[in-house]
């Protein structure tokens, strides 16, 4: 999923003003301007757009579980520099401290059925043999559901909502 849609989902699912924006930032140790922020949420179409870089994404998302969690005492927030969806998923997981039935929840709420193994199989390292790719239709219906979830409303219609 492209990274730029991250941020922008999560921005509006918990609506996040740019204050609040910079400071998950500065959660996890980096300084960001309004314009960047603001580069970062324009519409790919947009002469200003720019995306953001997987360092950046990881950089937000360690800023998202420590505002949401707590800052761990004696633990370095490491920023890694490449992400997948997988490591985007679990940070995600983790800042909101979600159990595997809520995720079904969410699944079930944009009427997505997903096992409890096909699930745990994308929280998985790499190197295990059930480990599975988190696709972006598999990511995307994920934060649709949490949207669905959090800021309620009608039922979402399609798989985009739509």
């Amino acid at each position: 999923m492209n990274n730029n849609d991250v941020i922008r989902k999560i921005r509006f699912i918990f609506d996040y003003s740019d204050d609040l924006m910079i400071k998950l930032f500065a959660n996890a140790g980096a300084t960001v301007t309004r314009a960047e922020i603001s580069d970062w949420l324009k519409k790919d179409e947009d002469e200003n757009f720019k995306p953001i870089y997987d360092h950046q994404l990881s950089t937000f998302l360690n800023g998202f579980i420590v505002d949401k969690r707590g800052k761990q005492d004696g633990v370095q927030i490491v920023n890694e520099k490449k992400l997948n969806n997988n490591q985007i998923f679990r940070k995600i997981k983790i800042a909101l401290s979600l159990k595997d039935t809520d995720i079904l929840e969410m699944y079930d709420l944009v009427d997505l059925r997903v096992g409890k193994h096909e699930l745990s199989a994308i929280f998985r390292k790499p190197e295990q043999h059930q480990y599975r790719l988190c696709k972006d239709q598999f990511l995307r219906n994920f934060l649709l559901g949490l949207q669905f979830k959090i800021k309620g409303g009608q039922r979402p219609k399609g798989p985009f909502g739509n």
